[in-house]
């Protein structure tokens, strides 16, 4: 990275710290809508970590993340960059919704155009202005729909770099996730840049037992970046799980689950039921083989279909 580097017409050298607005568009009112980013350097060169949350509007964790990490001192650079984003999806997050006004989804419109959708936009602003400056990321993400995710870090296994990364994180849980088309973590790789999701909780809760291995895991990051001294060491062993699979409701009614987020689940364990309103049906929920519940459908009125828990397998 070279000492200065310039992103929107600023320039910002080593040891510096530069608050900027990335315009996007306006609303109706006239009323700019700004992308906040923040670049914090130390005066030692080194590796450029993007941290992004919010890419879908109604998924707070990420962005309460990304501000600890700003706010408690944790950033204190040794070597190196941090780019924060730490709400990327501002139309949403206003609207309390994960996509832009159009219905649009951020990340499924990737690598984005700038005559584009708003959706697109958003994405093109990211890839022309930021992705160009950085090495690796982590994009924050939650459950949404009332489905809750256990802390847990996305990554493709086929790529090496991936699950050095990963490892250095040390999450509860390590899962294979292949690269989406249009999504922000494909479109950055096709740019040589690692991105690596991490998801907890769900959408519009705070989750502080996610957030807290969030900040704790991104620090573990820093430092295996030598980009801090120190981080904490995680007093959990690591779970590595190469696919993933929704148990669904095959029936309409309440859902009662007997199991919680993390629990480790055998194969053909009851896991719940599904009751209907008027005491006349109870249908149990049967787990299809030996993993870790890494998600879970919180409400409880369900319909035939629905996805009830997500479980972490290993093949």
């Amino acid at each position: 990275m070279p000492d200065i580097i310039k992103i929107n017409s600023t320039k910002i050298g080593l040891g510096e710290t530069v608050n900027l607005n990335l315009n996007i568009a306006r609303l109706p009112t006239h009323t700019i809508i700004d992308l906040p980013v923040k670049i914090v350097r130390a005066a030692t060169d080194g590796p450029v970590l993007l941290l992004t949350g919010g890419l879908h509007g109604d998924e707070i964790n990420g962005i309460e993340i990304i501000r600890r990490i700003l706010t408690h001192n944790f950033n204190v650079l040794e070597k190196g960059t941090i780019i924060a984003v730490p709400l990327v999806n501002i139309y949403g997050f206003i609207q309390n919704v994960r996509g832009v006004p159009d219905g649009k989804d951020i990340n499924r419109s990737f690598p984005g155009k700038k005559t584009g959708s708003l959706a697109n936009l958003v994405a093109y602003t990211l890839m022309a202005e930021i992705i160009p400056h950085i090495d690796i990321g982590i994009d924050f993400h939650t459950g949404g729909a009332s489905r809750a995710n256990y802390p847990q870090l996305r990554c493709t296994f086929d790529i090496e770099k991936n699950i050095e990364l990963a490892n250095a994180f040390s999450p509860p849980v390590i899962l294979h996730s292949t690269l989406i088309e249009k999504s922000f973590r494909k479109a950055a790789f096709k740019k040589k840049k690692h991105i690596l999701v991490y998801e907890t909780g769900e959408s519009l809760r705070f989750d502080e037992f996610g957030i807290d291995l969030g900040v704790k895991g991104t620090l573990r990051l820093m430092k295996h970046l030598d980009m801090i001294k120190s981080a904490q060491e995680p007093e959990y062993v690591t779970d590595v799980y190469d696919k993933s699979s929704w148990l669904r409701a095959k029936y309409a009614g309440l859902f009662k689950p007997k199991i919680k987020l993390g629990d480790i689940v055998e194969k053909r364990q009851l896991l719940g039921w599904i009751t209907d309103p008027f005491g006349q049906e109870n249908f149990k929920v049967i787990s299809i083989g030996r993993g870790r519940v890494i998600g879970l459908n919180n409400n409880p009125i369900i319909h035939k279909g629905d996805a009830l828990i997500h479980l972490a397998i290993n093949q």
